[in-house]
């Protein structure tokens, strides 16, 4: 079955198409893709690319338009033969690129974040606040392994902060070596364990590298390899996590690793209620007022924010949740659900 090379070339003939003569050459492009899967379809019959992608043609013809009858492209021609795995050996450490070769599709990508008490915005969009002391897995799969170390935001409380975090990104193929990155509060390193700030000597070492957006309070690490970013800040005497990652990064675990605060929220045991309750470091008025500076709209972040200053008595609580909230806004992919209401 041929299907990925019909795939590959109407990626191919679309991916520039600009201006008002778009929709012909467009509709060009899909008569030469629905040809292409015509001639190979006596052997993808099996295929479920293959009928996902004939489905999504016809979709495509008729949202665009397209008659079935009309000029068609001739077949691109192939890769020389100086490079034999042809596309994909040349994209493996690009995902995005890679995926779109391979599905015709750009991929879909997940958010997850962990900031404040901790607060935890799960892959899934649901919303919970951890008592979670000690160590907890945020991710754990294939690609990734992230773990949180929390302590209490004060003496003789209930309330816990991320104090350090562990991120490892696992040896892949041609693209990297495997990776540690870790920061603890007030030690946020713009570089790996090993002083390196890409990930290694392999073909697609590039593909792995760390910015610091703030020293000392924001970096930023690009898995291009696995379509992931990561953020981690520091604000006040806490640390903050957040993920945007390829879905099917995000799915790649087994049954045995089911505790993931990100993927499943925190267990029920250790779910706390945002109203905090008996006498705080701040009353919540002021801590409202202060949160509402930073957060205006009164969602889960303005909620959390109110938590974490009355529970903690520390202002720069509001810098927490308005740098999570930036996060979402530059990781979500979908805007509308930038704000949470419980």
């Amino acid at each position: 079955c041929k299907i990925l090379r019909c795939n590959s070339e109407y990626v191919a003939a679309t991916l520039h198409l600009r201006g008002p003569g778009r929709s012909a050459a467009f509709c060009t492009a899909l008569r030469s893709y629905s040809r292409c899967t015509r001639r190979t379809a006596r052997t993808c019959r099996g295929d479920l690319a293959f009928h996902s992608a004939v489905h999504g043609i016809e979709d495509l013809m008729i949202q665009n338009n397209c008659s079935r009858e009309g000029p068609t492209a001739p077949p691109r021609p192939r890769l020389p033969a100086a490079n034999p795995r042809g596309f994909e050996s040349l994209d493996i450490c690009d995902y995005e690129r890679s995926f779109l070769y391979k599905h015709g599709r750009p991929p879909g990508f997940q958010h997850c974040a962990a900031f404040g008490d901790p607060h935890i915005r799960t892959f899934h969009d649901d919303f919970h606040t951890c008592r979670v002391e000690g160590s907890w897995p945020l991710l754990d799969n294939e690609y990734l392994f992230v773990q949180a170390t929390s302590s209490p935001v004060a003496k003789g409380s209930n309330a816990t902060v991320t104090s350090k975090l562990t991120i490892i990104f696992k040896n892949m193929k041609e693209c990297i070596d495997q990776k540690v990155y870790q920061a603890e509060l007030d030690n946020l390193p713009a570089a790996f364990q090993d002083g390196s700030v890409n990930g290694g000597a392999r073909p697609g070492g590039s593909s792995l590298a760390i910015v610091e957006r703030s020293p000392g309070r924001h970096v930023e690490i690009r898995a291009g390899y696995i379509g992931t970013t990561i953020a981690v800040r520091q604000a006040g005497r806490q640390l903050s996590f957040s993920i945007r990652a390829a879905e099917e990064v995000a799915r790649a675990f087994t049954d045995e690793q089911d505790l993931q605060l990100c993927v499943g929220g925190c267990p029920r045991s250790q779910r706390m209620s945002r109203s905090p309750r008996g006498r705080g470091r701040v009353p919540p008025d002021t801590a409202r007022a202060l949160c509402r500076e930073m957060l205006p709209v009164e969602d889960v972040y303005f909620q959390s924010c109110v938590f974490d200053v009355v529970t903690s008595g520390d202002a720069n609580f509001t810098m927490a949740a308005h740098g999570a909230l930036e996060d979402a806004r530059l990781f979500l992919p979908d805007t509308e659900k930038l704000h949470i209401f419980q």
